[in-house]
């Protein structure tokens, strides 16, 4: 067997945090013998999580070694890794991924990866996984290696996420984690999760699972571990195995609903997924080395693909910029936030007073015309904590204290002593600036009024107000809940200190916060009304529905074009159409058949009898279709063309910063597929911006493959 050292680090290799493996010998309780124990750690706190690079690798061989030598001259009976506190290891390094420039490069990576991680499962004694915290990756993989694995209760964010990123679980998680948990299981951790916005175990379901042979409490968790490893050493503990690779016709029914699965969220467009679940579907008859190496080959493909450079661009924007908005003033501006009001009572309101009495914990007023909406509005946030209460969420204590804070009524007068006072009217300009004009007249000169607006001119909201430095755009998504990304509109006479109150607040709920210009719609509405308003249109002109509706499949957008606009109501697409038809007549067009099912009263637009969706009969019969229709290519090109024009204008007209701030707009408020790593990138990979507008929105290589 091959053995990686630092001397097998090629030249040139990319620089990393490297995780020592810090080796030790240790007493095992009961005089059952000594154990090495190798504890992971890169020298940071816990907010700097250990990865593997080459250099972590070739620490950790290293110390298998020692262990080897111990093993053989029968100075110890186990070995056991765990990590430094709250974290095992979060996977490989990625920043280097960059600076790969040929496949072998990268099959020699996944190489080095299994030569020391499968040392674990080969060594001369047993060895032992102690998960005493985060492990993702090529972390949760080290503990696969092992013999045995136990885990701390207290142990969050474990997963194999790669596939969320364009990758498989290379270093030996696709043909460990099904011979160990079950195909089904493994389906679940290695596909589903991470196509489910990159869902991750918490301990409990990592036990239940089978992951781990036993969960132990985290205040103790290394003696009762060792405590464990020593039984098992005994024999007083026997865990028991079983073949789980003779059902061969469970284990193809798990990798067929895996990839009905897969097909359904990123709709073929996607390569890991299925890479993965043909590496699951041989992991039942293939050996360790035949397993290993099918890794390796499908970690080399994918490594040196657009796919993973695209969502390794995504997760950094995720990361990295969300955490740290471009144009948002200085925190210190920000005023303190003791109570909030919310003008309206409806769904969307309650669901905004209930988001903000349980992140800010303070007075929360609701107010609406008349007794019965406020009192419903209420009732639905108070229902919301029981159900929460209900599910062990939260306890009696703190539920009585938010129910407590949240109170209705029909006067604006108990909004005098708020911080903030949001409205989430009916989208009507004057029925908004009326909202204004009579909150203005009873709260504090310092109040900031906030309006979750979704296509209207916050400065025409503010153009009466005795202060409009104080209104500021804060547009949320639906569902608020769900949904991260909170757009943030600075109009023209918004001061500091508000748009300052206005991010802090952002913050506070847990939000990605991007500043964006005043300007109709916004980002992801003006940009989704443009995209699919081209799809609508070719459909209108008289293009088959099915083709209009499948046209966008091969990018693996997670929702089809009218089931999303079945989803965001008819009735509120055709309003947000004449909105941006008002403002930019010339690109952007009012659908009469839209106008049709609206003026009838439809709210349903489709009907299923089987997997994929048709227009509803009642609806069908309100259509009047054209005769020129489109192919799917074409519809898809044509929605392409119109995104990257309307892009190129709105950072011209300075919406945002810069393209980035586009992406992480429809990453996080769209639903983007991380797998095409934002829309600009993919625009450029696919020659459609410099066809469009004449440039790149990216330096070359971002996101992307990088170029001779």
């Amino acid at each position: 067997m091959s053995r990686f050292t630092t001397d097998t680090i090629p030249a040139g290799a990319p620089d990393e945090l490297v995780t020592e493996a810090h080796y030790r010998l240790v007493d095992l309780p009961g005089g059952a013998g000594r154990a090495a124990l190798i504890t992971l750690d890169n020298g940071k706190d816990h907010t700097k999580p250990s990865t593997f690079g080459l250099g972590g690798l070739a620490s950790l061989s290293a110390a298998l070694d020692q262990a080897e030598a111990a093993a053989a001259a029968g100075e110890i009976v186990a070995v056991a890794v765990t990590g430094k506190p709250f974290i095992l290891a979060v996977g490989a390094d990625l920043t280097g991924v960059g600076q790969l420039t040929d496949r072998e490069q990268a099959r020699v990576t996944g190489q080095a990866g299994h030569d020391v991680f499968r040392r674990l499962g080969e060594l001369p004694v047993p060895s032992f996984g102690l998960i005493n915290g985060a492990a993702m990756g090529g972390g949760l993989e080290v503990a696969l290696h092992c013999t045995y694995r136990t885990i701390s209760s207290g142990a969050g964010m474990l997963a194999l996420p790669e596939v969320f990123l364009g990758l498989i679980p290379g270093w030996g998680g696709a043909y460990l984690l099904p011979r160990l948990i079950g195909p089904q299981n493994a389906v679940k951790v290695v596909v589903e999760n991470p196509l489910s916005q990159n869902r991750m175990l918490k301990a409990k379901d990592a036990f239940g699972l089978g992951i781990a042979d036993v969960m132990l409490e985290p205040a103790d968790f290394l003696v009762q571990s060792l405590r464990w490893a020593a039984d098992v050493v005994t024999g007083a503990v026997v865990v028991d195995r079983p073949d789980l690779t003779a059902d061969a016709a469970a284990w193809d029914a798990a990798v067929a609903a895996g990839r009905a699965f897969a097909d359904a969220k990123v709709r073929g467009a996607a390569a890991a997924p299925y890479k993965a679940l043909d590496l699951i579907a041989a992991a039942r008859t293939s050996t360790r080395d035949e397993g290993f190496a099918a890794e390796d080959e499908a970690l080399a493909d994918l490594v040196m693909g657009d796919e993973l450079r695209a969502g390794l661009y995504s997760f950094d924007l995720v990361q990295r910029r969300a955490k740290r908005p471009v144009g948002a003033p200085d925190k210190s501006l920000a005023r303190p936030i003791t109570k909030v009001g919310v003008v309206g009572a409806g769904l969307m309101a309650s669901q905004l007073a209930l988001l903000f009495v349980q992140r800010l914990e303070v007075p929360v007023v609701l107010t609406d015309l008349d007794q019965e909406r406020v009192d419903k509005g209420v009732a639905y946030v108070h229902g919301e904590i029981a159900k929460q209460l209900a599910k062990g969420r939260l306890n009696q204590d703190k539920a009585n204290r938010l129910t407590a804070l949240v109170s209705g009524s029909t006067s604006k007068a108990g909004f005098a002593d708020a911080s903030v006072v949001i409205e989430a009217v009916f989208e009507d300009l004057k029925v908004k600036q009326q909202v204004f004009a009579e909150v203005e007249a009873v709260v504090a000169p310092e109040c900031v009024l906030l309006t979750n607006t979704s296509s209207l001119s916050v400065t025409a909201m503010a153009e009466n107000l005795q202060h409009p430095e104080r209104v500021v755009g804060f547009h949320f998504f639906n569902p608020v809940a769900l949904m991260p990304l909170l757009e943030i509109a600075r109009a023209e006479r918004t001061d500091d200190a508000s748009l300052a109150t206005a991010f802090a607040l952002g913050k506070s709920l847990k939000k990605s916060c991007v500043l964006v210009k005043d300007a109709p719609a916004f980002v992801v509405n003006r940009l989704l009304t443009r995209f699919l308003g081209e799809v609508t249109a070719a459909f209108d002109e008289g293009t088959p529905f099915d083709v209009a509706e499948s046209a966008l499949d091969p990018m693996g957008l997670p929702m089809s074009p009218f089931v999303l606009l079945q989803l965001v109501g008819p009735a509120v697409a055709f309003h947000t159409s004449e909105t941006m038809h008002q403002a930019f007549p010339d690109r952007y067009g009012i659908s009469e058949n839209q106008r049709r099912i609206v003026e009838a009263g439809k709210t349903v637009l489709l009907a299923w009898d089987g997997p994929t969706p048709r227009i509803a009969d009642d609806v069908a019969e309100l259509l009047v279709l054209g005769d020129s229709p489109s192919t799917g290519d074409e519809v898809r090109q044509r929605a392409l063309d119109a995104i990257a024009q309307e892009i190129r204008l709105m950072l011209d007209e300075g919406v945002v910063a810069e393209p980035q701030d586009i992406d992480l707009c429809m990453l996080l408020g769209a639903g983007w597929p991380f797998h095409l790593g934002g829309i600009t990138p993919y625009l450029d990979r696919t020659g459609t911006s410099e066809r469009v507008t004449g440039a790149r929105f990216l330096a070359p290589g971002v996101a992307s493959v990088p170029t001779a």
